[in-house]
């Protein structure tokens, strides 16, 4: 029977116009605010994993990489195989819950380290254009990936991180596309990526480092998918049909395979990912910003806060409303721990999270007064309702539909800038941040990104673990 046949058959229309879609996408295709969006995604997502490369979880998966390679680990001159140097760099660019989120969740901790790892070997030039081409597609197949899904909500709901899962198919994407796979081979390597999709959120509940490893096999089994299609080995036709051990069947019962092609070019993923402001799950955001807001709108001061009351789902409820301190995963899923920093010190950014602070008696007074109203009735993807009462009894509520960082309420691109100098200058002198910085975003006139890793090398010794 003919491919095209086939394809009609079996209702794989979808996933293969996203495959050609992804094999002939050049970022030139993208208006130019999303080409300049993609730019401050990818600045933002290399300060995230520069930063990371401080993290205890770094340093132990880094011992378990293999001794030498094409490949560079971030903020180091130590090199290892591609698929190491995923895993390893992956796991830097989502540990401190700096990277941006809303995509397949967390899209550039996935995609970044995969295209990094690809790019050592690379044998011929590769322009900032088709760098560009390659990152939009990873953000553009995991979203709608995750969308083909049932969306975040059942997914997630159902007990999947789609970080690791639909992650993977990102970074699968990715590199195909680095790489000038053709979109027979793009497909494959999409449906090939849905056997090494994984992570559960079985983490939440004990503040396991697990979640931080997510991104990193994501990133890792993605490039792996490549690698097998290149070599021969093919995907499963069906994955994407209703068909017993299917993608959709398997991870949600819930499929909305339109999603994989719907308004290809015209609604790029990329908008619908959100920055990170805060150094906390992504869950939290929007509380902290109503908290802001009424604070903003009253003139108060947050030591003025007398308690915090929450109406939420339950969903959220689960995922966030556990205060579990004694380590950095912990407190950074806990919103309760978000609110009571904001209270304390005003900011909840990544020094916020040390164990000094995590210990800190007034963080632990003021927890207790966050207090969580669960409501069935809201629906599962809702932001909470805030309300503050003041030390003088005077209360002011606030509901904030899209956290800072999102399209409709976007950081500026001098906030961008000063994280990416406050989490990259953890690792880099000042002079080679700003190098890169300069370098990536005036990436669309890079004549030959394979320089890109080298820049991440730190000229300067090991920074100190972040604890």
């Amino acid at each position: 029977m003919p491919q095209d046949d086939l394809s009609a058959r079996h209702g794989l229309p979808h996933a293969e116009a996203l495959a050609a879609f992804c094999a002939n996408l050049s970022a030139t295709d993208a208006p130019a605010r999303v080409r300049r969006r993609a730019a401050l995604h990818l600045l933002d997502t290399l300060g995230a994993a520069l930063a990371g490369t401080c993290s205890t979880e770094f340093r132990a998966v880094r011992s378990l990489a293999a001794p030498d390679g094409p490949a560079l680990l971030l903020g180091t001159g130590q090199r290892t195989g591609a698929r190491d140097a995923a895993l390893v760099n992956g796991v830097a660019a989502h540990v401190f819950e700096l990277d941006d989120s809303g995509g397949c969740d967390h899209t550039g901790a996935v995609v970044l380290p995969a295209l990094l790892a690809a790019l050592g070997g690379m044998t011929v030039p590769v322009s900032g254009n088709d760098f560009l081409s390659a990152w939009l597609a990873g953000y553009d197949v995991g979203r709608r990936v995750l969308d083909a899904s049932g969306g975040y909500g059942a997914h997630n709901g159902a007990g999947w991180h789609s970080t690791g899962t639909c992650g993977t198919l990102a970074a699968a994407a990715a590199v195909a596309r680095l790489r000038g796979y053709d979109a027979a081979m793009t497909r494959q390597a999409l449906t090939l990526a849905t056997s090494f999709s994984s992570g559960l959120w079985a983490f939440i509940h004990d503040g396991s480092q697990a979640k931080k490893i997510h991104a990193g096999r994501a990133a890792e089994g993605g490039l792996l998918a490549a690698d097998l299609v290149r070599a021969g080995i093919s995907g499963p036709s069906l994955v994407f049909d209703e068909v017993w051990g299917g993608f959709f069947q398997s991870f949600t019962h819930t499929a909305d395979p339109q999603a994989l092609s719907r308004d290809l070019g015209r609604d790029w993923m990329i908008e619908r990912a959100s920055l990170k402001p805060y150094a906390a799950c992504r869950g939290a955001h929007s509380a902290i910003d109503a908290v802001a807001d009424i604070l903003a709108a009253t003139g108060r001061e947050a030591a003025q806060i007398a308690a915090i009351d929450l109406r939420l789902a339950p969903f959220l409820m689960d995922m966030c409303g556990s205060a579990r301190l004694e380590t950095l995963a912990g407190a950074q899923m806990s919103l309760g721990y978000a609110l009571a920093v904001q209270r304390v010190f005003g900011r909840v950014d990544l020094a916020q999270y040390a164990s000094a602070a995590r210990n800190d008696s007034r963080v632990a007074a003021f927890i207790p007064q966050v207090r969580f109203h669960p409501d069935p009735a809201m629906d599962q993807m809702s932001e909470p309702v805030v309300t503050v009462t003041f030390t003088d009894a005077a209360t002011r509520t606030d509901m904030v539909p899209r956290a800072t960082g999102s399209t409709e309420r976007p950081m500026s691109d001098a906030a961008i800038r000063a994280k990416f100098d406050s989490l990259a200058g953890m690792v880099l002198p000042v002079p080679q941040a700003d190098g890169l910085a300069d370098f990536v975003l005036g990436i669309e006139g890079q004549g030959d990104c394979r320089d890109l890793p080298g820049l991440l090398v730190a000229t300067r010794p090991e920074a100190p673990v972040f604890a």
